[in-house]
Protein backbone atom coordinates (compact mmCIF):
# COMPACT_ATOMS: atom_id res chain seq x y z
CA UNK A 1 0.00 0.00 0.00
CA UNK A 2 1.80 3.08 -1.33
CA UNK A 3 1.45 6.79 -0.55
CA UNK A 4 1.99 8.63 -3.82
CA UNK A 5 0.54 12.03 -2.84
CA UNK A 6 0.04 13.46 0.64
CA UNK A 7 -3.57 13.92 1.58
CA UNK A 8 -4.68 11.15 -0.80
CA UNK A 9 -5.59 7.54 0.00
CA UNK A 10 -2.93 4.85 -0.24
CA UNK A 11 -2.83 2.98 -3.54
CA UNK A 12 -2.52 -0.79 -3.79
CA UNK A 13 0.48 -1.65 -5.99
CA UNK A 14 2.23 -4.84 -7.12
CA UNK A 15 5.97 -4.22 -6.68
CA UNK A 16 9.09 -6.32 -7.00
CA UNK A 17 10.41 -7.93 -3.84
CA UNK A 18 13.24 -5.62 -2.65
CA UNK A 19 16.87 -6.78 -2.62
CA UNK A 20 18.76 -6.43 0.70
CA UNK A 21 22.05 -4.55 0.77
CA UNK A 22 25.19 -5.86 2.46
CA UNK A 23 24.04 -5.01 6.02
CA UNK A 24 20.33 -5.40 5.31
CA UNK A 25 17.84 -8.23 5.64
CA UNK A 26 14.79 -9.10 3.60
CA UNK A 27 11.84 -9.58 5.94
CA UNK A 28 8.49 -11.17 5.22
CA UNK A 29 5.91 -9.04 7.02
CA UNK A 30 3.55 -10.89 9.35
CA UNK A 31 1.91 -7.81 10.92
CA UNK A 32 2.28 -4.03 10.91
CA UNK A 33 0.68 -1.67 13.39
CA UNK A 34 -1.16 1.44 12.22
CA UNK A 35 0.33 4.37 14.11
CA UNK A 36 -0.82 7.97 14.41
CA UNK A 37 2.51 8.97 12.88
CA UNK A 38 1.44 7.08 9.74
CA UNK A 39 -1.68 9.22 9.75
CA UNK A 40 0.39 12.41 10.01
CA UNK A 41 2.51 11.25 7.05
CA UNK A 42 -0.49 10.35 4.91
CA UNK A 43 -2.39 13.53 5.79
CA UNK A 44 0.64 15.75 5.12
CA UNK A 45 1.26 16.99 8.67
CA UNK A 46 4.75 15.51 8.23
CA UNK A 47 6.05 16.14 4.73
CA UNK A 48 9.86 15.91 4.73
CA UNK A 49 10.01 12.19 3.94
CA UNK A 50 10.31 10.65 0.49
CA UNK A 51 7.52 10.05 -2.01
CA UNK A 52 6.32 7.62 -3.05
CA UNK A 53 6.63 5.78 0.28
CA UNK A 54 5.29 2.58 1.77
CA UNK A 55 4.26 3.59 5.32
CA UNK A 56 4.43 1.48 8.45
CA UNK A 57 6.96 1.27 11.28
CA UNK A 58 5.49 -1.21 13.77
CA UNK A 59 6.58 -4.23 11.79
CA UNK A 60 6.84 -7.85 12.92
CA UNK A 61 8.16 -10.39 10.46
CA UNK A 62 10.57 -13.19 9.66
CA UNK A 63 14.00 -12.88 8.08
CA UNK A 64 14.01 -14.67 4.71
CA UNK A 65 17.37 -13.48 3.31
CA UNK A 66 20.46 -11.73 4.66
CA UNK A 67 22.95 -9.43 2.96
CA UNK A 68 26.57 -10.59 2.67
CA UNK A 69 27.77 -8.60 5.72
CA UNK A 70 24.92 -9.44 8.13
CA UNK A 71 26.26 -11.23 11.19
CA UNK A 72 23.67 -10.81 13.94
CA UNK A 73 20.68 -12.57 12.41
CA UNK A 74 19.89 -15.64 10.32
CA UNK A 75 17.06 -16.68 8.06
CA UNK A 76 14.03 -17.66 10.14
CA UNK A 77 14.57 -15.12 12.95
CA UNK A 78 11.41 -13.30 14.05
CA UNK A 79 12.18 -9.63 14.45
CA UNK A 80 10.61 -6.22 14.82
CA UNK A 81 11.38 -3.13 12.76
CA UNK A 82 10.67 0.17 14.56
CA UNK A 83 10.55 3.84 13.51
CA UNK A 84 14.32 4.41 13.86
CA UNK A 85 15.75 2.81 10.74
CA UNK A 86 19.27 4.24 10.52
CA UNK A 87 21.65 6.64 12.27
CA UNK A 88 25.07 7.90 11.20
CA UNK A 89 26.87 6.93 14.44
CA UNK A 90 29.24 9.90 14.19
CA UNK A 91 27.34 13.16 14.68
CA UNK A 92 27.43 14.94 18.04
CA UNK A 93 24.12 13.39 19.09
CA UNK A 94 25.13 9.84 18.23
CA UNK A 95 28.45 10.26 20.04
CA UNK A 96 26.60 11.48 23.16
CA UNK A 97 24.30 8.46 23.15
CA UNK A 98 21.35 10.47 21.78
CA UNK A 99 20.93 8.59 18.51
CA UNK A 100 17.23 9.42 18.59
CA UNK A 101 18.29 13.00 17.70
CA UNK A 102 20.81 12.01 14.99
CA UNK A 103 21.27 14.73 12.37
CA UNK A 104 21.24 12.11 9.61
CA UNK A 105 18.66 9.63 10.93
CA UNK A 106 16.31 7.84 8.56
CA UNK A 107 12.96 6.53 9.63
CA UNK A 108 10.99 3.45 8.63
CA UNK A 109 7.86 4.25 6.66
CA UNK A 110 8.98 7.86 6.13
CA UNK A 111 12.47 7.87 4.59
CA UNK A 112 12.67 4.09 4.16
CA UNK A 113 9.88 1.91 2.80
CA UNK A 114 7.95 0.34 5.66
CA UNK A 115 5.65 -2.47 6.59
CA UNK A 116 2.39 -1.80 4.74
CA UNK A 117 3.63 -4.51 2.39
CA UNK A 118 4.35 -8.22 2.17
CA UNK A 119 8.14 -7.67 2.24
CA UNK A 120 10.59 -4.96 3.26
CA UNK A 121 14.32 -4.59 3.82
CA UNK A 122 15.84 -3.26 7.03
CA UNK A 123 19.32 -2.63 8.38
CA UNK A 124 20.30 -5.39 10.78
CA UNK A 125 21.50 -2.95 13.46
CA UNK A 126 18.03 -1.41 13.79
CA UNK A 127 15.96 -4.55 14.19
CA UNK A 128 14.72 -5.86 17.54
CA UNK A 129 14.07 -9.39 18.73
CA UNK A 130 10.41 -9.99 19.61
CA UNK A 131 9.62 -11.81 22.88
CA UNK A 132 8.14 -15.27 22.39
CA UNK A 133 5.22 -14.34 24.67
CA UNK A 134 3.58 -12.28 21.89
CA UNK A 135 1.97 -13.34 18.66
CA UNK A 136 2.76 -11.20 15.63
CA UNK A 137 -0.28 -8.90 15.72
CA UNK A 138 -0.09 -8.39 19.48
CA UNK A 139 3.61 -7.53 19.27
CA UNK A 140 3.29 -4.94 16.51
CA UNK A 141 2.00 -2.02 18.67
CA UNK A 142 4.90 -2.52 21.07
CA UNK A 143 7.28 -1.23 18.39
CA UNK A 144 6.12 2.39 18.48
CA UNK A 145 3.09 2.91 20.71
CA UNK A 146 4.90 0.87 23.34
CA UNK A 147 8.40 2.22 22.77
CA UNK A 148 7.44 5.90 22.58
CA UNK A 149 5.09 5.40 25.52
CA UNK A 150 7.92 3.82 27.51
CA UNK A 151 10.34 6.64 26.68
CA UNK A 152 7.66 9.19 27.60
CA UNK A 153 7.07 7.49 30.93
CA UNK A 154 10.78 7.63 31.69
CA UNK A 155 10.71 11.36 30.87
CA UNK A 156 7.90 11.80 33.40
CA UNK A 157 10.24 10.72 36.19
CA UNK A 158 8.94 9.05 39.33
CA UNK A 159 5.52 10.69 39.19
CA UNK A 160 3.03 8.81 41.37
CA UNK A 161 -0.09 10.50 39.99
CA UNK A 162 0.21 10.31 36.22
CA UNK A 163 -2.17 11.88 33.70
CA UNK A 164 -2.51 10.39 30.20
CA UNK A 165 -4.10 12.72 27.64
CA UNK A 166 -5.46 10.77 24.69
CA UNK A 167 -6.18 7.14 25.53
CA UNK A 168 -5.16 5.35 22.35
CA UNK A 169 -2.56 2.76 21.43
CA UNK A 170 0.32 4.27 23.41
CA UNK A 171 -1.68 5.18 26.50
CA UNK A 172 -3.26 1.75 26.80
CA UNK A 173 0.26 0.30 27.04
CA UNK A 174 1.70 3.01 29.30
CA UNK A 175 -1.21 2.61 31.72
CA UNK A 176 -0.22 -1.01 32.28
CA UNK A 177 3.45 -0.14 32.89
CA UNK A 178 2.45 2.63 35.29
CA UNK A 179 0.15 0.35 37.27
CA UNK A 180 2.90 -2.31 37.41
CA UNK A 181 5.17 0.35 38.92
CA UNK A 182 2.56 1.31 41.52
CA UNK A 183 1.54 4.65 40.00
CA UNK A 184 -1.98 6.08 39.85
CA UNK A 185 -3.26 6.61 36.31
CA UNK A 186 -5.68 9.41 35.41
CA UNK A 187 -7.02 9.02 31.86
CA UNK A 188 -8.23 11.94 29.74
CA UNK A 189 -10.24 11.35 26.57
CA UNK A 190 -12.36 13.43 24.23
CA UNK A 191 -15.37 14.78 26.07
CA UNK A 192 -18.20 12.28 25.89
CA UNK A 193 -16.00 9.33 24.96
CA UNK A 194 -17.54 7.07 27.57
CA UNK A 195 -16.30 3.91 25.86
CA UNK A 196 -12.71 5.19 25.94
CA UNK A 197 -13.05 6.12 29.59
CA UNK A 198 -14.47 2.70 30.43
CA UNK A 199 -11.59 1.07 28.53
CA UNK A 200 -9.09 3.08 30.59
CA UNK A 201 -10.70 1.91 33.82
CA UNK A 202 -10.41 -1.72 32.74
CA UNK A 203 -6.65 -1.13 32.51
CA UNK A 204 -6.44 0.21 36.05
CA UNK A 205 -7.05 3.95 35.71
CA UNK A 206 -8.26 5.31 39.06
CA UNK A 207 -10.13 8.09 37.23
CA UNK A 208 -11.18 8.79 33.64
CA UNK A 209 -12.86 11.86 32.24
CA UNK A 210 -12.91 14.48 29.48
CA UNK A 211 -9.68 16.21 28.50
CA UNK A 212 -10.87 19.61 29.75
CA UNK A 213 -12.04 18.22 33.09
CA UNK A 214 -9.97 18.81 36.22
CA UNK A 215 -8.91 15.50 37.80
CA UNK A 216 -9.84 14.84 41.44
CA UNK A 217 -6.19 15.22 42.54
CA UNK A 218 -3.19 17.22 41.36
CA UNK A 219 -0.99 15.32 38.93
CA UNK A 220 2.72 14.82 39.47
CA UNK A 221 3.21 14.52 35.72
CA UNK A 222 1.20 14.28 32.53
CA UNK A 223 1.92 12.70 29.14
CA UNK A 224 0.12 14.10 26.10
CA UNK A 225 -0.40 11.58 23.29
CA UNK A 226 -3.20 13.43 21.46
CA UNK A 227 -1.82 15.88 18.83
CA UNK A 228 -3.74 18.83 20.31
CA UNK A 229 -1.67 21.80 21.44
CA UNK A 230 -4.34 23.17 23.78
CA UNK A 231 -3.92 20.07 25.94
CA UNK A 232 -0.52 21.40 27.04
CA UNK A 233 -2.36 24.20 28.81
CA UNK A 234 -4.91 21.81 30.31
CA UNK A 235 -2.16 19.51 31.54
CA UNK A 236 -0.18 22.36 33.10
CA UNK A 237 -3.27 23.49 35.00
CA UNK A 238 -3.76 19.95 36.31
CA UNK A 239 -0.12 19.42 37.32
CA UNK A 240 1.37 20.34 40.68
CA UNK A 241 4.31 22.69 41.23
CA UNK A 242 7.53 20.97 40.22
CA UNK A 243 5.65 18.63 37.91
CA UNK A 244 6.37 17.71 34.30
CA UNK A 245 4.25 17.76 31.15
CA UNK A 246 5.61 15.46 28.44
CA UNK A 247 4.60 15.98 24.81
CA UNK A 248 4.94 12.51 23.28
CA UNK A 249 3.77 13.02 19.70
CA UNK A 250 5.88 13.72 16.64
CA UNK A 251 3.33 16.33 15.53
CA UNK A 252 1.05 18.64 17.50
CA UNK A 253 -1.13 21.60 16.63
CA UNK A 254 0.11 24.97 17.87
CA UNK A 255 0.19 25.48 21.62
CA UNK A 256 -1.94 28.53 22.46
CA UNK A 257 -0.65 31.30 24.67
CA UNK A 258 -1.36 30.89 28.37
CA UNK A 259 -0.75 32.80 31.62
CA UNK A 260 2.74 32.41 33.00
CA UNK A 261 1.26 31.33 36.33
CA UNK A 262 0.39 27.94 34.79
CA UNK A 263 4.10 27.31 34.16
CA UNK A 264 5.45 29.07 37.22
CA UNK A 265 6.30 26.94 40.24
CA UNK A 266 9.09 25.10 38.43
CA UNK A 267 6.77 23.13 36.20
CA UNK A 268 8.46 21.72 33.11
CA UNK A 269 7.27 21.14 29.55
CA UNK A 270 9.37 18.75 27.49
CA UNK A 271 9.08 16.68 24.33
CA UNK A 272 10.06 13.14 23.45
CA UNK A 273 11.56 12.49 20.03
CA UNK A 274 11.90 9.11 18.37
CA UNK A 275 13.60 6.26 20.26
CA UNK A 276 16.96 4.62 20.78
CA UNK A 277 17.85 1.00 20.23
CA UNK A 278 18.50 0.73 23.97
CA UNK A 279 14.91 1.82 24.59
CA UNK A 280 13.84 -1.10 22.41
CA UNK A 281 16.01 -3.63 24.22
CA UNK A 282 14.93 -2.45 27.67
CA UNK A 283 11.23 -2.19 26.89
CA UNK A 284 10.91 -5.52 25.10
CA UNK A 285 12.61 -7.20 28.06
CA UNK A 286 10.16 -5.54 30.46
CA UNK A 287 6.93 -6.15 28.51
CA UNK A 288 6.55 -9.90 29.16
CA UNK A 289 7.49 -9.52 32.84
CA UNK A 290 4.54 -7.20 33.57
CA UNK A 291 2.99 -8.86 31.48
CA UNK A 292 1.78 -6.26 29.01
CA UNK A 293 -1.28 -7.09 26.90
CA UNK A 294 -2.15 -5.18 23.74
CA UNK A 295 -5.71 -4.76 22.53
CA UNK A 296 -5.67 -4.96 18.73
CA UNK A 297 -8.14 -4.93 15.88
CA UNK A 298 -6.87 -6.75 12.80
CA UNK A 299 -7.32 -5.49 9.24
CA UNK A 300 -6.27 -6.94 5.90
CA UNK A 301 -3.34 -5.09 4.34
CA UNK A 302 -5.60 -4.04 1.46
CA UNK A 303 -7.87 -2.34 4.00
CA UNK A 304 -5.14 0.04 5.19
CA UNK A 305 -7.15 3.13 4.19
CA UNK A 306 -10.09 1.98 6.29
CA UNK A 307 -7.80 1.34 9.27
CA UNK A 308 -6.33 4.85 8.90
CA UNK A 309 -9.84 6.30 8.64
CA UNK A 310 -10.90 4.56 11.83
CA UNK A 311 -7.82 5.94 13.60
CA UNK A 312 -8.45 9.42 12.22
CA UNK A 313 -12.02 9.30 13.54
CA UNK A 314 -11.06 8.02 17.00
CA UNK A 315 -12.85 4.71 16.39
CA UNK A 316 -10.00 2.35 17.29
CA UNK A 317 -9.93 0.76 20.75
CA UNK A 318 -6.31 -0.05 21.51
CA UNK A 319 -4.37 -0.41 18.25
CA UNK A 320 -5.12 -1.28 14.62
CA UNK A 321 -2.85 -3.85 12.94
CA UNK A 322 -2.53 -4.77 9.25
CA UNK A 323 -2.00 -8.42 8.30
CA UNK A 324 -1.03 -9.39 4.73
CA UNK A 325 -3.46 -11.76 3.03
CA UNK A 326 -0.78 -14.42 2.54
CA UNK A 327 -0.26 -14.50 6.31
CA UNK A 328 -4.00 -14.50 7.05
CA UNK A 329 -4.45 -17.41 4.67
CA UNK A 330 -1.37 -19.30 5.87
Amino acid sequence: MVLTERGKPLAERELSVPEPGAREMLIRVHACGVCRTDLHIVDGDLNAGKLPIIPGHEVVGTVVACGAAVNGHVSGDRIGIPWLGFTCGSCAYCVRGQENLCDHARFTGYDLDGGYAEYLVAHERYCLRIPDAYDDASAAPLLCAGLIGYRSLMAAGDARRLGLYGFGAAAHIVAQIARYEGREVYAFTKSGDLDGQAFARTLGAVWAGGSETAPPAELDAAIIFAPVGSLVVSALRATRKGGTVVCAGIHMSDVPSFPYEYLWGERTIRSVANLTRQDGTDFLALAPRIPLHTTVERHALSDANEALSRLRGGRVTGAAVLVPAKIQNG
